[in-house]
């Protein structure tokens, strides 16, 4: 009781001295005033009904002398959700729900870190060897029994249970849902920042930048090519504006003959696929995603397709252009190198007759 009376007095002696000196300290007064009214709102947009004493020990330490500003500022991260999480130092313990998530915590150089990976968290080699908790539907029991510290998760694959579960246990989720390709070197900079690997952030995405200068300044000097990306053949799924893909064909030099559809994943007719002509076909391949050889081969019977006629059949490894990790730029190269083969002076990927 006793203490809480001298801080009160602090506080006023300290508010009533500001206020005597009003027009030589104005400026500085103001500044306080605004920084003191931004972290209570903050705090209390973040609080919830029994966050009320930790919400107070945080402004009694702002009131006197601020102690806990800089904590605030250096260790708070909002993820692509639009949620701040506050973490007093970096998670020892990882749980990551997606590749994408695993193999930019492995650029960063946090191995040791991981504790728990999903089922096709398969790059590098060493994210194998690490506890399995599910992907598209992770088990909340799995999770929860690696004890993480944070837990890194895509907007879509984050089930409400799971979620609230984690939140029950005081155990931060942080969402990393790249829309774009330049949202990706943001990601790793976050990430960067949040385990204190601020350099090898920065060495991860400077070389993604420099990689992907090189591709824009070789496609840009080519004409655009019609180019079809085949998902599914029977029924006919392509990419679409809002797919990840689409964006990638894009920077890759190419038209999407799919450009017009309403939908990130639209089905196609072959009525409106002879009628786009696309020049250039393009099969994901690997574990997840794949279109088989023998229905690749299956296009070559529409042989008034300028991609027919030319040859023009390419195969790009599904998990370089669907993950938004560091490995992106490769699968950027290759796209380029399948649209603009000229350029390379290869035909990487092609599909022989």
């Amino acid at each position: 009781m006793k203490k809480r009376v001298q801080s009160s007095g602090s506080i006023q002696a300290l508010g009533i001295f500001l206020l005597s000196q009003w027009h030589r300290y104005r400026p500085v007064i103001c500044i306080w005033f605004l920084m003191v009214l931004s972290v209570f709102l903050a705090q209390a947009a973040e609080c919830g009904p029994g966050d009320y004493g930790e919400m107070k020990r945080r402004q009694q330490g702002i009131l006197t002398g601020m102690p806990f500003m800089a904590h605030v500022s250096s260790r708070s991260f909002v993820d692509d959700a639009g949620h701040r999480i506050y973490l007093s130092k970096p998670p020892a313990r990882i749980v990551s729900l997606a590749p994408s998530i695993t193999e930019m915590l492995f650029s960063l150089g946090l191995e040791e870190q991981i504790v728990g990976v999903t089922e096709f968290c398969d790059y590098p080699a060493a994210a194998k060897s690490k506890a399995k908790v599910g992907y598209s539907n992770p088990s909340v029991e799995s999770v929860i029994a690696l004890r993480p510290e944070v837990v890194l998760a895509p907007r879509d694959f984050l089930r409400p249970d799971l979620q609230l579960k984690l939140e029950q246990l005081k155990i931060p989720v942080f969402v990393l849902d790249a829309q774009t390709l330049e949202d990706i070197p943001l990601q790793i900079h976050t990430l960067g920042k949040m385990f204190e690997k601020t350099s090898a952030a920065n060495e991860v995405t400077q070389h993604m930048r420099r990689r992907l200068a090189e591709i824009r300044r070789q496609v840009e000097t080519r004409p655009a090519k019609r180019v079809l990306y085949v998902l599914n053949s029977q029924p006919l799924i392509t990419v679409g504006p809002g797919s990840f893909i689409h964006q990638m064909i894009v920077l890759a030099g190419g038209i999407n003959v799919a450009a017009q559809a309403g939908v990130a994943y639209p089905r196609l007719n072959m009525e409106a696929v002879l009628k786009e002509n696309p020049e250039v076909l393009i099969f994901p391949s690997g574990d997840v995603e794949t279109v088989s050889r023998s229905e690749q081969q299956q296009w070559r019977r529409w042989d008034s397709l300028s991609a027919v006629k030319q040859q023009r059949f390419h195969e790009i490894s599904s998990s370089l252009l669907n993950r938004p990790g560091p490995r992106v730029v490769e699968g950027l190269e290759q796209l380029a190198r399948a649209i603009h083969p000229e350029l390379f002076g290869s035909s990487e990927g092609a599909l022989r007759p």
